[in-house]
């Protein structure tokens, strides 16, 4: 069998991850790179040894030129998630989409519908659905071990940890630590829980501390298009709770810049027969012999980036060819658009915002 056809649309940070996950995958090559950055390009063009003739600086230029593409990545800043991804799918190609999956529930309701009319697979990158430490939960869930699942708090916290670049540029990124980081934490809980559909949401949001660019220290990780007059008018910080049709509860909390001691970021979840933490290490607490006890786990549970994105990628390769079924489609990416429009909505009315 001849190996798939990759391009990828959007050569900055996160485009990395795929590229190698491609690089490593036996079934796929790296074809073809398309950025409005000429001279990113060029550089990833002669990183990845990818000709110059088969770089595009215009997505419909490289479709047009190129139709023996089999699928493409989109890794785009979010605001042109939309229109690369139903470009690439009314072109015939197969789509992984990073996260966010748009700026908006409209737009990601057009992409499912491109997806459909050309029945083609739109698989949005829900990175952490395919982590190990999912995987550990999961298999205790998927045993009924925890009971009826009934709530669950989530933190991605940073105490100054504003990107710059594009993140904090909302006509580009559509919002600030909710829509960057709080989507990861909320996709994981909503996959774990079974993925029921959100029935309402009460949100706030706070701008209070900006991007701080005189602070030193944190900053653990920065675009690759950060400088030094970024715009930044995203939120700082951002809490919700989230119900869904199911009875359950999830609160979460997503922040750029908090005064808070250190950076942090866990998942609690609470059933009927017991619960789990990722703190990074996964615990699970319950009942034995009528006494309340603590599991702990002889491997490490922690999330491991080493093969993170690798597993995404060779099931988006899985997927297209048909061995399994896509646990990450993009039904689940347009719940969490309208999760995340019902937020921000909820914040700048100050009121509840019930879903359809």
């Amino acid at each position: 069998m001849s190996k798939l056809k990759m391009a990828v649309i959007g050569t900055g940070g996160i485009s990395n991850e795929h590229i190698r996950g491609y690089i490593k995958n036996p079934n796929t090559e790296v074809y073809a790179f398309c950025d409005i950055n000429p001279e990113r390009l060029q550089n990833m063009a002669e990183k990845y040894g990818v000709p110059s003739e088969r770089c595009f600086t215009d997505k419909d230029e490289m479709l047009k030129a190129l139709p023996e593409i089999d699928a493409v990545s989109v890794c785009t800043w979010n605001s042109a998630h939309a229109q690369c991804s139903i470009a690439a799918l009314n072109a015939g190609k197969h789509v992984i989409c990073e996260k966010p999956m748009a700026m908006n529930s409209h737009e990601a309701e057009e992409m499912l519908a491109a997806a459909k009319r050309n029945n083609k697979l739109l698989m949005i990158g829900f990175v952490r659905r395919h982590g190990n430490d999912c995987k550990v939960v999961k298999d205790y869930i998927d045993t009924g071990f925890f009971g009826d699942l009934y709530y669950a708090k989530a933190t991605y916290l940073r105490r100054n940890g504003n990107p710059g670049g594009w993140f904090g540029d909302k006509s580009r990124s559509g919002g600030g630590p909710l829509i960057d980081l709080g989507v990861h934490v909320i996709d994981l809980v909503r996959y774990l829980f079974g993925n029921p559909k959100p029935v309402s949401v009460y949100g706030v949001t706070f701008q209070k501390l900006f991007n701080r660019p005189n602070v030193i220290g944190g900053k653990a990780w920065e675009a690759t298009t950060k400088g030094s007059n970024d715009i930044c008018d995203v939120e700082d910080l951002a809490s919700a709770l989230i119900r869904f049709d199911n009875g359950a509860v999830l609160s979460v909390e997503a922040a750029f810049s908090l005064n808070i001691k250190k950076d942090e970021g866990n998942i609690e979840l609470f059933g009927t027969k017991a619960g789990a933490k990722l703190d990074p290490q996964v615990e699970i607490f319950t009942e034995l012999n009528d006494r309340m006890v603590n599991v702990s786990f002889a491997q490490d549970t922690a999330l491991s980036f080493d093969g993170l994105f690798q597993n995404e990628i060779n099931h988006y390769i899985d997927c297209i060819l048909g061995k399994v079924e896509c646990i990450a489609p993009a039904e689940d990416g347009v719940e969490m658009m309208k999760i995340l429009d019902a937020v921000y909505e909820s914040a700048r009315t100050g009121h509840e915002v019930v879903l359809n």
